[in-house]
């Protein structure tokens, strides 16, 4: 079954190959008929000078597309980036890791680096120091409640 297949597309490719052969000799001979050779010298220089002409418009054509495309390439290559620029690179998303100090230092400065700190021996212990206020300030409770009762008292007279 493949075999009988395979066989039809090679057929079929050769068939192709001598199509494009015989449009290629109607295109040539059409576009570019045989030279006519016969006559004097003066008339192959001047069939000469017409396809030096010819050949030159049309060298000038393919470097006036050729620096068409090489910009249309360039455009395209901008654009590009700029599309990627636009889209953005997709961050993956972080997850939390819990990790020790001893494994993120590890992490950070390699294997051969082992530095082995115990990070609680090193934190100074923080005493809550309780505030004394001296005997003085405290005072009576009661002179402290007349002389506000006294400003209490500046304020209604005025």
């Amino acid at each position: 079954k493949y075999f009988l297949m395979l066989q039809i597309a090679a057929s079929m490719m050769e068939k192709e190959k001598k199509e494009l052969a015989v449009a290629k000799q109607a295109y040539m001979a059409e576009k570019c008929p045989a030279p006519n050779l016969s006559g004097d010298q003066s008339a192959l220089m001047e069939t000469c000078k017409k396809l030096h002409a010819l050949i030159d418009a049309v060298d000038e054509e393919r470097y006036d597309l050729e620096a068409k495309v090489g910009k249309a390439d360039k455009e395209i290559d901008d654009l590009k980036i700029k599309v990627v620029d636009l889209a953005g690179v997709k961050k993956p998303a972080l997850k939390k890791v819990r990790m020790s100090a001893d494994a993120m230092l590890k992490a950070l400065l390699g294997s051969k680096h082992t530095v082995n700190m115990d990070l609680r021996a090193n934190l100074k212990q923080v005493k809550k120091e309780v505030k004394e206020e001296p005997a003085e300030a405290v005072g009576d409770w009661r002179k402290n409640i007349e002389d506000k009762a006294d400003r209490k008292k500046m304020f209604e007279t005025a």
